[in-house]
């Protein structure tokens, strides 16, 4: 499909130009491979047994010191940490082959057939912070052309516009009109189509020739209108080509071969007939396709709602109003007010209810048919109490950097141990996507009065990985979590090596604050005689807890240097399985075998984030202090890392030379052999993926940033309108003039500011 515009852009060696994404259905595994699958999970614990038998448990027996047997005991400690984290992989993998191997997809009349029907209502929250207006216009178009017949798209702009610079106002101000510019640009067809409609209709919905040819014709100019559509689009990256080929092209070709197929039973001269309601619900396919209801709301225009800096609120506060009316009345402040209206008069908004919302980052882009697949199986009877049903996301092929393509591996193969998970009932919510029973979110409602406002939070804001916790506080409350077994969704990964480390120290950050929670959901379980399985409590606790002790046990085995009697072969042995595992799913999902390489050294490399994110959890857990939201960007340019971020992979790469060399020299040849490949992996990682020059550079701007201190603003107390008058409404209004007492749902964060 031609684009408009291509800009040359710099692809580095080693990256994939091929953009085509991987197949949306996943093939069926073969024999061998389940057998593979099966065997790689009896072989991981077997040689782990073997290794504390032969090893630990004889060298014990010995009657060795008191150190050595507390090193004895802190090796296996750390060894059987990283093995149980390697079992849960193949465990979680297994499921997912499970999963594929038994999926079906529901046949395209089925869904036609039920939504017109029923016709469930969705709204669709988009959250967005400081995003690039392009980035977020992708992400509307591919939500408000799903195929829904009631659909709200709601863009949740959570930009100040009282703070906002100079320099960021007409970012702003066009991602504002977006909502306007795509109902325009849909309206055309939308009214085209349902006109069509109308008239069949008053035509009393014939089936002959004629009104089967006038269908196949109005699905042409659909496919005509959206290919017209993608040729005008910019195209910049291999992202804007994705939406271009697989958003509006891939619906384009799916429209158009219903046109032919049109002609096609026009032509045919055999007795089968499409009867009259099968003729509307393809009339109905294509109004719902261009009908959506686009707006956008900004919560911090409200001193009445909550303005903590973070994704949670800005969706809870949305979902708090929606089915009510609300007056809006001015504030001294300048900020305006809600509050409950009974009648609609010329001052009152009113947010609509919906049976579902679809949470989507404002970086994410949906394919065909996601809304109309997922809502389908939640209104199948058997799935009555699901209450979240998600895509886990893919990754945008093509990228032209190599961290970015190797960022987007891992991504890949978690989607693939996530539908696993579904398998053995311990469904985590991915916040990128979902498709959330509105009805569960009044079970987890939590509701504080902040001064005199009233806060609901459906979404928990405890942690930065709000969706982590949520998913725990929806199972205790007995409802279900499930991941589709399609490619239905992607997400954006980090371009560079800066906005990785944002990324990932989130990741890493509140797991061990939400396992308490686990604890209650076990007791929960086992009260209403629904006792937890061993496998699902197993996969549950890695997924919150891994990081934290792979962390601390990566950094033992990198840092003690442990007796040489503790090392075996059978170590290894009860490792290989799973890097085998990984290194076949690499290849299943079009990457390369020694990329398995690469991933180790990645996350060598990566290992001081994911330890600073998991003592910001310990740190937490002790001061009760909330850990500042923080966005991963996804811009075109670079994001500078920072100076312990690019220091501590170089330490790293020292530290394990010298090892190495230490090893060598007193003949531990075990353990110099492990240094070595650290050594190696970690140095391949930072040239391939951090990059030289970008290492030195971050290092300098760490380095002169140490020079300067930032001065804070000093906090002053308002008295008077800014001429020596008394500011009369501030005083009437609040009872004291004070900026920090201005809402009554003030806080101030780590970073200093104050949010209402």
């Amino acid at each position: 499909m031609t684009k408009k515009c291509r800009k040359n852009r710099k692809r580095q060696l080693g990256t994939e130009r091929l953009a085509q994404p991987l197949p949306m259905m996943h093939p069926r595994p073969s024999s061998r491979m389940t057998a593979f699958s099966r065997l790689s999970i009896v072989l991981t614990i077997a040689f782990w047994v073997v290794y504390v038998m032969s090893v630990i448990v004889r060298q014990l027996f010995g009657l060795q010191d008191y150190e050595f047997t507390l090193e004895a005991f802190s090796y296996l400690l750390v060894v059987t940490s990283l093995v149980f984290s390697a079992f849960c992989y193949l465990v979680a993998r297994q499921g997912a082959l499970q999963r594929f191997g038994k999926h079906s997809r529901v046949p395209r009349a089925n869904l036609d057939s039920h939504f017109y029907r029923h016709k469930p209502s969705i709204t669709v929250l988009i959250p967005s912070y400081a995003e690039e207006t392009g980035t977020i216009r992708k992400t509307m178009l591919s939500a408000a052309l799903q195929e829904f017949p009631n659909m709200r798209v709601v863009l949740l702009v959570d930009d100040d516009a009282a703070k906002i610079s100079e320099k960021e106002r007409d970012r702003y101000n066009d991602t504002c009109k977006l909502g306007a510019q795509i109902q325009e640009i849909l309206d055309v067809p939308y009214c085209r189509f349902s006109t069509a409609y109308d008239e069949y209709k008053k035509s009393g919905s014939p089936v002959s020739k004629a009104a089967i040819s006038g269908l196949a014709k109005r699905y042409a100019e659909a496919a005509n209108f959206l290919d017209n559509f993608a040729m005008k689009e910019l195209s910049e990256d291999h992202v804007d080509e994705f939406f271009c080929d697989h958003v509006l092209g891939a619906l384009a070709n799916d429209l158009r071969l219903v046109s032919k197929a049109l002609t096609a039973l026009v032509e045919d001269n055999k007795k089968e007939k499409i009867t009259a309601k099968r003729i509307e619900q393809l009339y109905c396919r294509l109004v719902w396709i261009f009908h959506a209801d686009i707006s956008y709301f900004e919560r911090k225009e409200y001193a009445s709602l909550s303005h903590e800096p973070n994704k949670a609120m800005n969706l809870n506060s949305y979902i708090g109003l929606m089915g009510g009316s609300y007056k809006i009345d001015p504030t001294p402040s300048g900020k305006l007010r809600l509050s409950p209206a009974k009648k609609k008069a010329a001052r009152t908004i009113a947010i609509p209810d919906s049976d579902f919302l679809l949470t989507l980052d404002a970086d994410s882009v949906l394919l065909r048919e996601y809304c109309l697949r997922l809502v389908y199986y939640l209104q199948q009877p058997c799935n009555a109490d699901v209450a979240v049903i998600q895509t886990p996301y893919s990754s945008f092929r093509g990228a032209p950097t190599r961290i970015e393509r190797l960022a987007g591996a891992t991504t890949d193969i978690q989607h693939i141990i996530h539908q696993g998970m579904t398998n053995y009932n311990a469904t985590f919510w991915v916040g990128a996507n979902a498709v959330i029973r509105k009805s569960a979110l009044k079970d987890i409602e939590q509701t504080e009065l902040i001064g005199d406002v009233e806060v609901k939070r459906y979404i928990q804001d405890n942690t930065v990985i709000e969706d982590t916790e949520s998913s725990i506080d929806l199972a205790i409350h007995g409802w279900r979590l499930v991941n589709y077994p399609e490619r239905l969704s992607y997400s954006a990964t980090p371009p560079d090596f800066g906005s990785l480390v944002i990324q990932r120290r989130r990741w890493a950050n509140g797991g061990l604050l939400i396992l308490p929670k686990l604890h209650k959901l076990v007791k929960q379980r086992r009260n209403h005689g629904k006792p937890i399985s061993k496998t699902e409590l197993c996969i549950r606790l890695n997924y919150m807890g891994s990081i934290a002790w792979s962390s601390f046990g990566l950094i033992f085995l990198l840092a003690y240097p442990y007796d040489g009697r503790l090392l075996s072969p059978f170590v290894l042995l009860a490792a290989a399985p799973y890097f085998v595992s990984m290194a076949i799913d690499l290849r299943y999902c079009r990457y390369r075998y020694r990329d398995i390489i690469q991933i180790y050294g990645f996350n060598l490399i990566l290992l001081p984030v994911n330890f600073a994110g998991t003592m910001k959890s310990i740190g937490q857990a002790l001061t009760s202090r909330k850990t500042p939201f923080a966005r991963t960007p996804k811009i075109k340019n670079r994001t500078a890392a920072s100076l312990m971020y690019v220091l501590c992979p170089l330490l790293i790469v020292g530290f394990s030379a010298f090892t190495m060399w230490r090893n060598i020299m007193g003949g531990n040849w075990g353990n110099a052999i492990f240094a070595g490949f650290n050594t190696f992996a970690a140095s391949w990682a930072i040239a391939a993926h951090i990059g030289v020059s970008h290492t030195f550079a971050d290092i300098v701007r760490g380095l002169v940033g140490l020079l300067y201190v930032e001065v804070k603003p000093k906090r002053t107390i308002k008295v008077d309108g800014g001429n020596g008058d008394l500011d009369w409404r501030g005083v009437l209004y609040y009872g004291e003039a004070n900026e920090a007492n201005q809402y009554g749902n003030a806080r101030t964060t780590d970073q200093g500011e104050t949010y209402a």
